[in-house]
């Protein structure tokens, strides 16, 4: 698939992203002076220490066990302003934030730009000029360990590169730049811009003389880079030609302004699906961090959450297709962040909580945050959260699930194993005798008690969802890999002490008690983590029935993830005609201030920029990441042990084909339809041979053994 913009870029917004995952780069294309913004995924403020140390202060501030008693007994006996006071010695400094790196420069004679291509399935970016009436072509394009930009035709240039950080030293083309040690998200206005320590700002400029081609390669290398295990970086091409999901007919080039008029709903999907998967090829390979909030492209020293990983909802959806698609590969950086986690996060839950295990809370970022943060005036909505480690984790469940091999299985125990230490520990007994997290909070929204907002109680659905997910895969990897662990027993007996999932008046409860809610339509849907991804609500059941009644509440609307997750919460509720309503709202050109940050309450909706990326505004990537996700729930699932083929397609996506598709098990399968007439093939691509896999297409199941490829043909209503 190629996408093609008629224009250069004008401002960051319009730019094109390329990258390899440990660096990226924002192509914005034109005769002249042109641009083409560098970010390195290693280049982080802070420095590796910085998380111990923080945790040394909070400790020297009064906060710890002692102090979380005191807490509990407050929340318990409904003193919920005391609890929230005590609660602000455990909120710590922010986590750092990911920074822009150099910026480009390419001067060029004066001409004429035919616009720029992106192709997605090889990363080049190709613009067409002419200039002093001969052809000239420019490529940029990452290889696996540099920035490549190519030009052809006679054509002289300068290059210059600069850097919005501070430059400690230049010999040659050779640029030394110092990183901030300190930073802070910039809805924190109150402390200073990100804190150097000598330096200032520096150009590097190089004239190329006239030439039939040249090529400028750019390298990197950081101290951050040695807190990863190295340079070990996929192939494009292979990643993304793993996986294809077509909806409809799809031209050979998608011009993209004409996509944005909104008139093909279903080209807009498949474009969507491919651009997800190829910003996630882009931005997260073995070797560097996982995607952040800007995946790997970030243009601001202050950007918005510090352009960090958000982990009540952000960096999960990141990496949801990352199995399904077929990019297990592009999950390994998500999974050494969880590693370094169960380290620092160790130290957190050992020193903060006096438990075993590991936790993490609400952000985290390169070095492994793991403490609360908030710097003591951060709201209890959202900066105390403890479950952060809890959802993260099911991720290393998820890359075993699919795949269900040896190696998997041993990544993903220590981590679970270490994760339900933790929920062990921090589970106490309620006022009734069921076992309570305390405190908890639904991230980020809000009850009304005596007409005030209030955000602290014990075990929200949320919470108690993710310690028996958590529980129960333990359990299962603790099984399948045959261990005999004394935490096994553990866990089984705390299990049935859990809260049962409440219902209140048809629809599922948020908090353990039906409390008012100050904003019946909250853009968070936490308590809805149990249908997606858990999988443990699933539709046909009264539960399921009960999820359904929130996300009527809720309504549609809203921002780029939560449009995300909402589509994939109706596609596993079976529900494909709200699937695309929301698509058709979420991929709206956005016509707003881009450079202004929306109230973060879901009050002004977003939509596309015009490179495709989803914004709030301001821009995060996982709207995008979300899309492919759920849309790839529109057309397989298996997360009930059933491949359910189409079980969310909207009426009138008559025809279509998806190549690729992973179902848990080691599965993957391709599929074709066309009015009505369905064809799945299913292989086997991992994993040991099941006796059965049941396969269902209209609801009609077939089963069969998968030892090679067995085709499965059905029929559906479209």
């Amino acid at each position: 698939m190629r996408l093609h913009w008629p224009s250069a870029a004008a401002e960051w917004t319009e730019a094109l992203p390329v990258g390899n995952g440990r660096l990226g780069a924002m192509v914005f294309g034109g005769t002249g002076r042109s641009r083409v913004q560098v970010n390195d995924a290693t280049v982080w403020s802070g420095v590796a220490e910085g998380p111990s140390l923080a945790l040394a202060e909070m400790l020297a501030s009064g906060a710890g066990p002692e102090r979380l008693a005191e807490v509990r007994e407050a929340i318990f006996g409904g003193d919920l302003e005391r609890a929230t006071e005590l609660l602000m010695s455990f909120e710590g400094p922010y986590s750092q934030t990911f920074l822009p790196y150099v910026d480009l420069w390419i001067t060029l004679p004066e001409g004429e730009s035919h616009g720029r291509t992106l192709d997605l399935s090889t990363g080049v970016v190709t613009e067409r000029m002419t200039i002093g009436g001969s052809e000239v072509v420019r490529r940029v394009w990452t290889s696996e360990t540099a920035l490549c930009v190519e030009i052809t035709g006679a054509v002289p240039a300068d290059v210059e590169i600069s850097t919005p950080l501070q430059e400690v030293s230049r010999d040659g083309l050779n640029l030394v730049i110092e990183i901030p040690v300190d930073s802070a998200p910039r809805h924190e206005p109150q402390v200073e811009a990100p804190v150097y320590g000598s330096g200032e700002r520096g150009t590097v400029t190089v004239k190329v003389t006239e030439g039939e081609r040249w090529l400028l390669t750019l390298t990197s290398s950081t101290t951050g880079e040695s807190w990863w295990t190295g340079r070990r970086h996929g192939n494009h091409m292979t990643l993304m030609d793993a996986c294809e999901v077509r909806f409809g007919d799809l031209p050979e080039i998608v011009d993209v302004p004409e996509l944005l008029s909104g008139k093909d709903e279903q080209l807009i999907a498949s474009v969507l699906f491919a651009y997800g998967r190829y910003l996630l090829v882009s931005s997260s390979r073995p070797g560097a961090p996982p995607a952040n909030l800007q995946g790997i492209w970030n243009g601001d020293l202050r950007p918005a959450w510090s352009s960090n990983y958000t982990i009540n909802i952000n960096t999960q959806m990141n990496y949801w297709a990352a199995e399904v698609t077929g990019l297990a590969e592009c999950h390994e950086p998500l999974l050494e962040l969880l590693e370094k986690l169960a380290l620092t996060g160790g130290e957190v839950a050992r020193e903060l909580y006096g438990a075993r295990g590991w936790v993490a809370h609400h952000n985290t970022d390169a070095w492994g945050w793991a403490l609360p943060v908030g710097m003591g005036h951060g709201a209890v909505s959202w900066a105390i959260w403890q479950m952060g480690g809890a959802w993260l984790v099911q991720h290393a469940w998820d890359h075993y699930d699919f795949a269900r091999t040896w190696s998997t299985l041993e990544r993903a125990w220590p981590l679970l194993r270490g994760c339900a230490e933790f929920l062990l520990d921090w589970l106490v007994e309620g006022p009734d005798g069921h076992l309570d997290t305390c405190p908890s909070t639904s991230p980020e929204n809000w009850f009304l008690v005596d007409g005030r907002p209030q955000a602290l109680t014990w075990s929200v659905t949320m919470d108690v969802m993710l310690v028996r997910a958590v529980f129960e895969r333990t359990l299962a990897l603790a099984l399948a890999s045959g261990r005999a662990d004394p935490l096994v027993a553990e866990i089984a007996a705390a299990l049935p002490r859990l809260r049962p999932v409440p219902v209140f008046d048809g629809r599922l409860g948020e908090w353990v008690y039906d409390l008012p809610e100050e904003d019946p339509a909250h853009r968070h849907m936490s308590h809805m983590v149990s249908v997606y991804p858990l999988g443990q609500i699933v539709a046909g059941t009264e539960l399921g029935d009960a999820a359904v009644e929130v996300l009527d509440r809720r309504g549609n609307g809203a921002m780029g993830w939560s449009w995300a997750w909402k589509m994939a919460l109706r596609a596993r509720l079976g529900d494909g005609e709200t699937v695309r309503s929301l698509l058709s709202e979420a991929s709206q050109p956005f016509t707003g201030d881009r450079h202004r940050d929306a109230p973060v309450d879901g009050s002004e909706w977003g939509g596309l920029l015009p490179n495709l990326f989803s914004t709030h505004p301001p821009f995060q990537i996982d709207g995008n990441y979300g899309f492919t996700a759920a849309l790839a729930e529109v057309v397989v699932q298996s997360h009930t042990g059933v491949i359910d083929v189409l079980p969310a397609l909207p009426s009138g996506w008559s025809r279509g084909s998806a190549r690729g598709l992973r179902c848990r098990g080691g599965l993957s399968v391709d599929v074709t339809w066309h009015d009505g007439d369905v064809l799945a093939r299913v292989r086997r691509v991992s994993g040991d041979a099941s006796e059965f896999v049941p396969v269902s297409i209209g609801g009609e199941v077939t089963e069969v053994v998968v030892n090679d490829v067995v085709e499965v043909r059905g029929r559906i209503s479209c």
